[in-house]
């Protein structure tokens, strides 16, 4: 039997890829409603975990009315849509600000300017596309 054929079929491994994706799903869909939990990087996420472990899962996620073209943009070779790079920049800097202003530790500004700064870098690099 070969090496893929036995980590395909490790059912520990695919219970835990389905709960990783269901689990960061559900903070997806929360990060809709509070503005500092993003959205996309947990739907991404699910979306890996469930072309690991689950087809039925990964085929409703992509067909999915509002997560379906957040997964589609990131795996197609069109790029992201400028307008949504430039919001999530925005908004990952409003978060990241108020988390400084609250939180007002030397260590946490340090960590969170760093990361917000990589980020930044990593959203304008990607290919963009000038509808919507």
């Amino acid at each position: 039997m070969s090496k893929l054929a036995t980590k395909e079929n490790n059912p520990f491994k695919r219970l835990l890829l389905l709960s990783i994706g269901w689990i960061s799903l559900i903070l997806g869909v929360i990060g809709i409603v509070l503005p500092l939990l993003p959205t996309t990087p947990f739907i991404l996420l699910s979306a890996w975990c469930f072309s690991q472990s689950s087809k039925r899962f990964h085929l409703w996620l992509k067909q999915h009315k509002f997560f379906g073209p957040i997964i589609e943009d990131w795996q197609s070779d069109k790029g992201i849509p400028k307008k949504s790079r430039n919001r999530a920049i925005i908004f990952m800097w409003c978060g990241m600000g108020l988390s400084i202003f609250i939180v007002a530790k030397f260590w946490a500004t340090l960590s969170l300017i760093c990361i917000g700064i990589c980020v930044s870098i990593y959203l304008l690099r990607l290919p963009v596309r000038a509808d919507s």
